[in-house]
C-alpha cells in the first residue's frame, strides 16, 4: 500500500511526534547518561558476563517451551471447534494485562514445594524448581507464552484452509499436513511470535524475583541485576540496561525484513 500523500494533518502530527519522543528520549537520555570511559572494563566484568549469559539461557529456553505448548495451543484455538473457546482463549491471554509478580505468585501456589503441584514433585521425585534456574525458565515462559500464541493464533486463523484441505484429500494424515503445509503457511506469524516472545522473556523481571528469587549466577538475570546495581551502583546500571537494549534492538532489527517480506 502506498503512503498517503500531501499536507499531513498538524492534529494528528503533533500527538505522533510527542508519542515518538515519550519513546525515544528515554533511551536517548540512557545512552546520553552512559560512563563511556568506563563501559569497557565494565563489559568485561564477570557480573555483567554471567548475568547476560543466564539472561540468553533462560530466555532460549523458556522460548522453546512456548514453541511446544504454545503452537499445538494456537493451533487448538484457531482450528478447533471447541464448546467455551471464546473463554479458553480469554484466559490464555491473561498473563499479557496480568502483574507479573501476581504470576510469580501464582506458580509459587501451584508449583511451590507447598504448592498443588509442586508438593508432589518434591515428594514423589525431589524436584524444586522454586528459586532455581529452571525456576527463572517457567516464569519467563508463562509471561511471555501469550506473545507467542496471539501471533500464532492470528496468523492461522488468516491462513487460506483450502490448501488443508487439499492435502487432506491427498491423503496427507493430520500430523504430515499440519507439518509440511500448515506450519509453512503460517511461518512469518511464527517468527514473529517466537522473536517477541525471546524478547518478552528476556526482560522479564517481576515473575522472575518473586518465583525464582535473586541468586548471583543461578537465577539473576539481567533485568534484576539492573535492580540490584541501580540502589548501589547506578553507573553499572545504565551499562546492563545498554546492554539489554542492545540484544533486543538487535534480534528484533535483524529479524525486520523477514517480517516484512512475510506479510507482503
Amino acid at each position: 500500500m502506498r503512503p498517503v500523500r500531501g499536507r499531513l494533518p498538524l492534529v494528528l502530527v503533533v500527538p505522533a511526534v510527542l508519542g515518538l519522543a515519550f519513546l525515544l528520549l528515554p533511551l536517548a537520555g540512557l545512552l546520553v547518561r552512559a560512563p563511556w570511559s568506563t563501559l569497557p572494563g565494565r563489559l568485561v566484568g564477570a557480573e555483567v558476563g554471567d548475568a547476560l549469559r543466564l539472561s540468553l539461557v533462560c530466555a532460549s529456553l523458556a522460548t522453546v517451551v512456548c514453541l511446544v505448548l504454545g503452537v499445538p495451543l494456537a493451533w487448538l484455538l484457531a482450528r478447533a471447534d471447541l464448546p467455551g473457546r471464546g473463554v479458553l482463549r480469554a484466559l490464555v491471554t491473561v498473563p499479557l494485562v496480568l502483574p507479573p509478580v501476581v504470576g510469580g505468585v501464582a506458580l509459587l501456589l501451584v508449583l511451590g514445594r507447598r504448592g498443588l503441584v509442586g508438593q508432589y514433585l518434591d515428594a514423589w521425585f525431589g524436584i524444586s524448581l522454586p528459586f532455581t534456574t529452571a525456576g527463572v525458565v517457567l516464569a519467563e515462559a508463562f509471561v511471555a507464552m501469550p506473545f507467542l500464541v496471539v501471533s500464532v493464533e492470528g496468523a492461522l486463523r488468516a491462513a487460506d484452509p483450502r490448501y488443508e484441505e487439499a492435502a487432506a484429500t491427498l491423503g496427507a494424515s493430520r500430523w504430515l499436513t499440519f507439518r509440511r503445509v500448515t506450519l509453512p503457511s503460517v511461518l512469518p506469524g511464527l517468527v514473529a511470535g517466537t522473536v517477541l516472545c525471546w524478547a518478552r522473556a528476556l526482560g522479564e523481571f517481576g515473575a522472575t524475583i518473586t518465583f525464582a528469587g535473586n541468586f548471583p549466577g543461578e537465577t539473576t538475570t539481567m533485568p534484576l541485576a539492573v535492580y540490584l546495581a541501580l540502589e548501589s551502583d547506578p553507573d553499572a546500571a545504565i551499562v546492563l540496561s545498554i546492554v539489554l537494549l542492545v540484544v533486543s534492538v538487535g534480534v528484533l532489527a535483524g529479524l525486520r525484513d523477514r517480517w516484512i517480506r512475510g506479510a507482503t
